[in-house]
Order: structure tokens, then sequence, then C-alpha cells
């Protein structure tokens, strides 16, 4: 197989592993936030409900949260899960919203309590305190430990495979199989390192735009 042919072999699966990257990065921000919400609610049963939640989330493999994602339904509930893109896709969502929800949390309880007092002293509503003062801050301390969690989900996105999704490197696998060449098994590692490459100079150029603000 000539080297242009892999290469239009691998895009097709890279495509996938870019569809799985933009889906799960915008359906897990937001829901992140939601569950930074509910973890911080003062609300008990519902704040120990999403603790636990994180806690099993976190404590355990994605790959083991993808198969189950897939499996569990026809296994449990005999109702057979029809779309591998779809398992995929869910497990990987909720596992992310989880990590972003605890880098959102970690974010808001750094800023000191005594900022929201100063704020209330002058008169500021609860929502101009965190609009005005406590977002600012956490935005600019959460973008490299975001940075970090999104290109982590670039390299992620090759557990799809586990399941037959066809991405780049279940394309990579089938290619070596069938062709017996080992080469596109390190081929596949340039379209990452450039995804990467291009994220990490994304996020150097947000955090350099954010150096306005010294807290």
């Amino acid at each position: 197989m000539s080297f242009s042919a892999v290469t239009l072999r691998l895009l097709d699966g890279f495509q996938a592993t870019l569809f799985i990257f933009f889906v799960t990065l915008f359906a897990s921000l937001p829901l992140g936030m939601v569950i930074t919400a509910c973890s911080m609610s003062k609300f008990k049963p519902l704040h120990w409900l999403t603790r636990t939640f994180v806690w099993i989330i976190r404590g355990t493999p994605l790959m083991l949260q993808v198969i189950v994602v897939f499996f569990g339904p026809g296994l449990i509930f005999d109702v057979q899960m029809r779309s591998r893109m779809t398992a995929v896709l869910v497990a990987f969502i909720i596992n992310y919203a989880t990590y972003f929800s605890e880098i959102y949390r970690g974010g808001i309880e750094s800023i000191p309590i005594g900022q929201h007092e100063a704020g209330q002293v002058l008169g500021m509503s609860k929502r101009q305190i965190f609009f005005r003062i406590v977002l600012p801050q956490v935005i600019k301390r959460i973008v490299p430990p975001m940075g970090n969690e999104i290109i982590t989900l670039v390299k992620d996105t090759s557990l799809a495979n586990i399941i037959a999704v066809i991405e780049l490197v279940m394309a990579a696998k089938t290619i070596v199989s069938n062709e017996h060449i080992i080469w596109p098994l390190f081929y596949i590692g340039v379209f990452y390192l450039l995804f990467c490459g291009v994220l990490t100079i994304l996020f150097n150029f947000i955090e350099k735009k954010l150096n306005y603000y010294k807290g």
C-alpha cells in the first residue's frame, strides 16, 4: 500500500477522532458547570450524591466506562446500544464533564472569601460579585489545567477502538493487520503530535492574553 493510500485511510480515521474530540469538548464543558453547581450545593443530599458520582467516575478507567456504557444496557436492561459511536460519546462526555467540574470547583474555591466580602461592602449583588470579581480570576487560574485536560482528551480518543469504533488508531491497526506493515502505527503519532501542538500554541496564547490580570 502506497504512502498516499495509507494517508487517505488514516485521514478517514482522523475524522472520527476529531468528531469524538469536538463533541466531547463542547458537551462536557457546560455539563461540567452543572456538576460543579450540584457538587457545591448547600443541599446536602445533592452535594453528597454528586460527590459520590464524581468519585466513581474519577476512580475508574475511561476504558471501563466505555465498555460499561456500550454493553451495560444490553446486559442489565436487555436493550442493546445500537451505535458504538454514541456509546463512546456518552462515556467520554460524562468522564470529561466530571474532570472539568473538579477544575471549575477548584478554581472557584481558590478565590479568597475576603474578595466576596469586599464586593458586598461595595454594595454589589452576588451576581455582580461572581461575574466581575470571581469569574475573571477563576478563568485565569483554570486555563492551564483545562489545557492539560483537553490535550489529554486528544489522546484518549484512541480508547474508542476498544469497542471497534474506527478512529485513527483503529484505522492504523487495520492497515497493519491487512497489509503486514508496521510504519502506519508510527505515522499516526504525527497526527497526534500536530493536533496537540496546535492546542498547546492556542492555550499558550490564551494564557498570555490573560496576563493583564495578576493574581
